[in-house]
């Protein structure tokens, strides 16, 4: 179901010269503002929470799934280098599968990683606060990485709308907004974090074993359709 070959040129794909740059301008981003806020407020389990929470999960870690997750195919669905991929003998489902592993692991890297250096700057993992957002971080990526990857196999505007979906449903409407939260990949992530917390510090609006249902079900679901988008551009192509 791995495809060393696939996972190299997907790889090299996401870490050229330009997406790099992005990858890493959010993780620095990051970094500083948690070393100016513990500058000015000093060590806050509140602060350090909700900074967070509101800039790390709500908006980074979504974002950095949109780069990876749709960067992971779309652009070889666009100019068209996709054909030669599914010439060669490789299963379809190991091509999707290849790439979602490839979209994950870059996601977890620039997003988990300076998500528990931040929290260990904001307030040294205090009430455990940096560890609960870093494994937050680390689980909706999984979910972030599915959910983009498929929107790069079903549109060619898939930064567009994957943007959309992280500024506007996760940051806005995720945060904001009731009814949203339950659908909210971001809110999914918190109920773990709530539990390796614990505390009124880290909430959810959705319980722990609905948010994994939700979780699992997502990224099995949308990695599957992936694959059978695939196999429909396949066709396209043979016919």
């Amino acid at each position: 179901m791995y495809d060393p070959t696939v996972a190299r040129l997907t790889y090299r794909a996401l870490l050229g010269r330009r997406r790099a740059l992005i990858l890493f301008a959010l993780p620095v981003l990051l970094v500083v503002i948690s070393a100016l806020v513990r500058a000015l407020t000093g060590a806050d389990d509140q602060t350090a929470s909700d900074v967070l929470g509101g800039f790390a999960l709500a908006t980074m870690v979504p974002l950095i799934g949109v780069i990876a997750g749709t960067g992971a195919i779309g652009p070889e669905i666009d100019d068209g280098s996709v054909v030669y991929l599914l010439s060669k003998p490789v299963k379809r489902p190991t091509i999707i599968f290849t790439k979602l592993i490839v979209a994950i692991g870059v996601t977890m890297v620039f997003s988990a990683v300076p998500t528990l250096i931040a929290g260990l700057i904001l307030n040294g993992n205090g009430q455990q606060i940096a560890v609960a957002y870093t494994i937050a971080a680390l689980v909706a990526s999984i979910a972030y990485a599915a959910i983009f990857l498929l929107l790069g196999t079903v549109t060619r505007h898939a930064v567009v709308f994957g943007l959309v979906y992280a500024l506007v449903w996760e940051a806005l409407f995720g945060s904001l907004v009731a009814g949203a939260r339950t659908l909210s990949v971001q809110q999914w992530s918190l109920a773990v974090a709530h539990k390796v917390a614990g505390g009124d510090l880290v909430t959810s609006d959705v319980g722990l074993p609905l948010a994994t249902v939700f979780l699992v079900g997502v990224t099995v679901l949308a990695t599957w359709y992936a694959g059978q988008r695939l196999r429909s551009l396949t066709l396209a192509g043979e016919e």
